[in-house]
C-alpha cells in the first residue's frame, strides 16, 4: 500500500452545495493506492490527543456529529466516509472492493495523512467497530492504534469462534444462543440475496422510509441524519456483507487478538446483537473494559453524552501524555488527572454517570454515593448538613469516584432545588440517576400530631422528592437521553401502623407517585424505581420527632428506637446496593430488607391480616 495521496487543490475542500457538513470541520479528501478517494473531515485543535470515529452502516459519518462537536472541544477529531458512502468514491467494481484487507488500507491512509507521528484512538459503531476489530488485531497497525472504543459491532473472527464453539459443543444454553443471535441477524441473511438490496434501499425503503423507520424503532432525531446519500451508500454497503460475512464465519483467524486496551459498549436493547456474543472477549482482548448501555442500536444518536464521556475517559487513561490528554477543557472531567476505569460493582453501567443523590450526609444517602462512586460514577452529594455532605463527598472522591461533589440544600426548599437543578445542569451537566434519598422521621398518634409536624415531615419526605423528580426529571426529558430516578419509599408506605401514620402517608405518596411517574417517563426511556427499606441502622432514630410526647420523653424514645435499629443491625450499604441493582434492572418497587419483603407479599395475599398487626402497639 502506498502512503497517501491528496488531491490537487492542496488535500482541502470546502462543503459541497446542498451537501451535508459537520459545522466548523475542515474537509479533505485523501486518494488510496487503489485510487479509491475518501472524504476525511476534521475538527478539534491539532496537537491533541487524535481520535477517529468510523461509522457503520447504512450510516455515513454525520452519524457522529453530536459526538464529534462535543469531543472536539478537547481532542482533534477525525472522522471520514467508508468507501462507497457519502463523500467518499467506491471501488470498481463493487465486488471483492469491501473487504476487510482494503478497509484497513483505508484506515492506515486515512491516520497517515491527518496523524502520521501519533497513535490514533479509535472508536467505531455497528460496521465500523467490526472495522476496528480488524483494525486492532492484525499486525501492520501495530503502534498506530492507542486505544479501541467497540459500540454494537463484533470482531467476525471472534464470532466465528463463537459459532463454532456452539456448534461443535452443543448444550441446550448454547443452542438457544445461537437461536436467539440466529433471529437477531435476519438482515444479514437479507443482504446476501443478489440485486434485492439494492432495489430496495434506492427505492422507497431509501428515500421515504428508512427515517421514519429509525425514529419509530430508536427514537433517532432525523433532522440532520440520515443524509442524503442514503440510498447509494446502503446498496454499496451491502457489500461489507457479502465480501466478509461468510468467509470470516467459517474460517476465522487464530490470530485475532487485539494489541491494544478496548472498551466495549453494549447496548442493553440491542435489536441486532446479543450480549451473549462478548462472552469470551476477554481472551482475545487481555486489556478489555466493558461498559453497558441502557439503549438501542443507534446509541451514537440517541446517548450521545454518555458515549463522550466514555471515550473521553478511556482516552485519556490511554493516553501517554497525561497534560496533553488533559487539552485545558473543563467538558465531563476533562483536565482531571488520568484515571483507570473503575473496577466496583456494576462499574460497567455507572463509570463515568453523573448521580445527585438528596440527604446524602449519612445513612443510606452516603451509603448509596459511595457505591456509586465504588462503580466509577461522577457523584453529586446534596444534604442540609453542609459538613456532612462535604464529608461524603470527599470520601466519594478517595473510593473511585470520577468526580465528587457537594451541594448545600433543603430539599423542601422548591427555591432552592431550583436553584441547584440549573446549577447542576450547567457546571456538570444532566444527571444521568437521581436519588431522591432525603427525609425525616415522625412517630406518635395521628390525634397528637400538629399541623406543624405534618407540614414538615410532607415537606421533606413527599415535597423534596417531588422537587427532585419534577426538576431532574425535566431535564431528563429534555435532553433526550433516558435517565433513572429512585426515590426513597419506606415499608411503612404499605405496612400501616398505629404509631406511624404520618410517616407512613408521606412514605405511601411518594410510592404511588412514582408508579404514577414511572407510567409517564417510560416514552422517554427514564426508568423510576421506588426503593422500600424497612427496619435500617442509620441516624434517622436520633432525629426522629415523636408526636405528642415533652422533650424528656422525646429523647427516651429515640434511645429505644436507636437500641432497636442498632440490635437490628440491617446496614445502609446492603440498600446502596438495591438502589444501584434497581436502576441496572429498572424495578419498579424494590422491598429491601426482609420484614419490607414480607409486608408486601402479606398485603397482597392477606390484608386482613396485615391490618390486624397494625393496631400492635409498638414498645415504649
Amino acid at each position: 500500500m502506498s502512503g497517501s495521496e491528496p488531491t490537487a487543490d492542496g488535500g482541502r475542500e470546502p462543503a459541497a452545495s446542498g451537501a451535508p457538513a459537520l459545522e466548523g470541520a475542515s474537509v479533505r479528501r485523501v486518494r488510496t493506492a487503489e485510487g479509491v478517494e475518501l472524504c476525511v473531515a476534521e475538527l478539534g485543535e491539532r496537537g491533541r490527543p487524535p481520535v477517529v470515529l468510523v461509522h457503520g452502516y447504512p450510516d455515513s459519518k454525520e452519524v457522529w456529529s453530536e459526538i464529534a462537536r462535543q469531543l472536539a472541544a478537547d481532542f482533534h477529531v477525525i472522522l471520514y466516509d467508508v468507501r462507497g458512502c457519502g463523500r467518499s468514491t467506491a471501488p470498481k467494481p463493487l465486488r471483492g472492493g469491501f473487504t476487510l484487507e482494503k478497509l484497513t488500507d483505508d484506515f492506515l491512509t486515512v491516520i497517515n495523512a491527518v496523524s502520521p507521528d501519533r497513535p490514533v484512538h479509535l472508536v467505531g459503531h455497528d460496521w465500523g467497530s467490526v472495522q476496528g476489530w480488524e483494525f486492532v488485531t492484525v499486525r501492520r497497525t501495530e503502534g498506530r492504534v492507542a486505544s479501541f472504543t467497540s459500540i454494537s459491532g463484533p470482531s467476525l473472527d471472534h464470532f466465528g469462534h463463537w459459532l463454532k464453539k456452539r456448534a461443535n459443543r452443543p448444550t441446550p444454553r448454547r443452542v438457544g444462543q445461537l437461536l436467539a443471535q440466529g433471529a437477531k441477524s435476519w438482515y444479514v441473511y437479507a443482504l446476501h440475496t443478489p440485486a434485492l438490496p439494492e432495489l430496495a434501499w434506492r427505492g422507497p425503503l431509501g428515500r421515504r422510509w428508512w427515517p421514519k423507520l429509525l425514529n419509530r424503532m430508536e427514537r433517532v432525531s432525523t433532522d440532520d441524519y440520515p443524509t442524503s446519500s442514503l440510498p447509494d451508500d446502503a446498496a454499496h454497503g451491502a457489500w461489507l456483507y457479502r465480501d466478509n460475512v461468510r468467509s470470516r464465519l467459517l474460517r476465522p483467524r487464530d490470530d485475532a487478538y487485539a494489541h491494544t486496551p478496548v472498551q466495549l459498549v453494549t447496548p442493553t436493547g440491542d435489536a441486532f446483537l446479543s450480549p451473549r456474543l462478548y462472552d469470551e472477549l476477554e481472551l482475545w482482548a487481555p486489556r478489555l473494559t466493558r461498559r453497558t448501555l441502557a439503549a438501542r442500536h443507534w446509541a451514537p444518536r440517541t446517548r450521545p453524552d454518555q458515549l463522550t464521556a466514555w471515550v473521553g475517559d478511556f482516552v485519556r487513561a490511554n493516553e501517554p501524555d497525561a497534560e496533553a490528554a488533559a487539552g485545558g477543557g473543563t467538558r465531563n472531567g476533562i483536565g482531571a488527572p488520568r484515571r483507570l476505569p473503575a473496577a466496583g460493582a456494576y462499574a460497567d453501567h455507572f463509570g463515568g454517570r453523573l448521580v445527585l443523590v438528596t440527604g446524602a450526609a449519612s445513612g443510606i444517602g452516603r451509603a448509596t454515593v459511595f457505591a456509586f462512586a465504588e462503580a466509577g460514577a461522577r457523584v453529586v452529594a446534596v444534604d442540609r448538613d453542609a459538613e456532612g455532605a462535604h464529608r461524603t463527598a470527599e470520601m466519594a472522591a478517595l473510593i473511585g469516584a470520577a468526580e465528587a461533589h457537594a451541594e448545600v440544600v433543603d430539599v423542601a426548599d422548591e427555591s432552592a432545588m431550583e436553584k441547584l437543578a440549573d446549577r447542576v445542569r450547567t457546571e456538570h451537566g444532566v444527571p444521568d440517576v437521581v436519588v431522591n434519598n432525603a427525609g425525616i422521621g415522625l412517630a406518635g398518634s395521628l390525634l397528637d400530631t400538629t399541623t406543624e409536624e405534618w407540614r414538615r415531615v410532607l415537606d421533606v419526605n413527599l415535597w423534596g422528592v417531588i422537587h427532585g423528580c419534577r426538576l431532574f426529571g425535566r431535564q431528563m426529558v429534555e435532553r433526550g437521553q433516558g435517565g433513572h430516578i429512585v426515590n426513597t419509599a419506606s415499608a411503612a408506605a404499605y405496612l400501616p401502623s398505629r404509631s406511624l401514620g404520618a410517616y407512613g402517608a408521606s412514605k405511601a405518596a411518594v410510592l404511588m407517585l412514582s408508579e404514577s411517574l414511572r407510567a409517564e417517563l417510560a416514552e422517554h426511556d427514564i426508568g423510576v424505581s421506588a426503593i422500600c427499606p424497612g427496619v435500617v441502622n442509620t441516624n434517622i432514630t436520633n432525629t426522629t420527632r415523636f408526636a405528642g410526647t415533652d422533650d424528656k420523653e422525646e429523647q427516651r424514645r429515640r434511645r429505644q428506637a436507636t437500641r432497636l435499629y442498632g440490635r437490628r443491625n440491617y446496614p445502609p450499604e446492603k440498600v446502596a446496593a438495591a438502589i444501584l441493582r434497581a436502576v441496572v434492572r429498572n424495578e419498579a418497587v424494590v422491598p429491601v430488607t426482609p420484614e419490607a419483603r414480607a409486608a408486601r407479599v402479606l398485603g397482597r395475599l392477606s390484608p386482613r391480616t396485615l391490618r390486624l398487626t397494625a393496631r400492635l402497639r409498638p414498645p415504649v
